[in-house]
């Protein structure tokens, strides 16, 4: 508490001090923006709500069978390519618009493909490493919903107010393309702090799959709770990946923080050990972005400082537990993996790599 409480003060102060160098900071006006964007959270829908269950009487009612990883079976055989669809449960086209998400950064709408089923397209640098992200976590037993990659696509009846001509064109490129599970329904978030798994070993690998991962935004609008009809169940999930396998935290610009090789393999893994515990560099506090932004995103960054717990001290035994895990993909695997994201060859093949050093380094703990 104290020292949320002095990040607090430290972040006003900067932004009392921001006046006096807006004139100057262009570019740290751009950056402001880009971060300030991206912390904005999607209206709420009557199938796409933001509230977090476990401080709303109502929505806690609902949570009698929460549940937040299954043991998967026999992972050496999962296909990472197709994902937890499959092939046959891909987005088949024509598509036809029916409706446009105004949250977030990137351009998203929702179409219907040529079965009538509906699906969410975004576009942007979170598309490629949202899909190989997915795939990883349904591989390891956490759940996810239905995603694929899709080089183009065509929509038509397309009436949206922002994105590049194209997008507006309906001539769509590099997207992603997510739908729930048929059966599954939003009833709100979930909190890294409070729920109903903090401290269980399956949490604990959750937290580290972040850190293989090199997913930074944790926010917990980006968690979400499903009502699962067919077994009875609340799945927890963290619905939003897409800020994954670039950096270890919010960077200068969008295309160095998501989906960027580089900065994934300069990036850190493992930070800390003692006997017990393990740290990770994911995700790192955003001490940089506040002043390069002298003090205009001091909001974010009080928020984003108080996240850097998940990717700390977590069990030496869970975490060698995911490991363990992890190591029963094959090469095969982890490039199909990458390959359903859509990256070039030269890419997935540097992706891998670093991939398959953390879960060695994991299996070691």
């Amino acid at each position: 508490m104290l020292r949320f409480t002095r990040l607090s003060h430290f972040a006003v102060i900067c932004t009392l001090a921001a006046a006096s160098f807006q004139s100057f900071a262009s570019p740290a006006a751009a950056h402001a923006a880009y971060v300030q964007d991206d912390d904005k959270k999607s209206k709420a829908k009557e199938d796409d709500n933001d509230r977090d269950v476990r401080s709303n009487a109502a929505l806690w009612a609902q949570i009698r069978n929460p549940v937040l990883w299954h043991q998967p079976k026999d992972i050496a055989r999962l296909d990472l390519l197709n994902g937890q669809g499959g092939r046959d449960k891909q987005p088949r086209p024509p598509f036809v618009f029916e409706s446009e998400d105004m949250g977030g950064t990137n351009p998203k709408m929702d179409v219907r493909d040529a079965g009538d089923k509906k699906w969410r397209v975004k576009a942007g640098e979170e598309a490629r490493p949202e899909v190989v992200a997915s795939r990883l976590l349904w591989a390891m037993g956490y759940f996810v919903n239905d995603d694929y990659f899709l080089p183009s696509a065509t929509v038509s009846n397309v009436k949206v107010k922002r994105g590049p001509k194209e997008w507006k064109a309906g001539q769509l490129q590099d997207v992603r393309f997510a739908r729930k599970p048929a059966g599954q329904k939003k009833i709100g978030i979930w909190e890294w702090k409070t729920n109903p798994f903090y401290g269980k070993r399956e949490f604990n690998g959750l937290r580290v799959m972040m850190a293989v991962m090199n997913n930074w935004d944790l926010k917990d609008e980006n968690n979400a709770v499903y009502t699962d009809k067919k077994s009875g169940q609340q799945l927890f999930l963290v619905s939003d990946v897409g800020a994954s396998f670039g950096s270890n935290g919010i960077g200068w610009t969008k295309a160095s923080s998501k989906g960027n090789i580089d900065s994934f393999k300069d990036s850190k893994f493992v930070t800390r050990l003692t006997t017990a515990t393990v740290d990770f560099g994911t995700p790192r506090r955003p001490t940089g972005m506040l002043f390069a932004t002298a003090g205009v995103t001091a909001k974010s960054f009080a928020m984003r400082a108080n996240l850097d717990w998940i990717g700390r001290e977590v069990p030496r035994e869970d975490a060698r537990w995911i490991g363990g895990m992890l190591a029963q993909l094959s090469h095969r695997q982890l490039t199909d993996a990458f390959r359903a994201g859509g990256f070039p060859d030269e890419v997935v093949t540097q992706y891998v790599t670093v991939v398959e050093s953390r879960i060695a380094e994991l299996k070691k703990l």
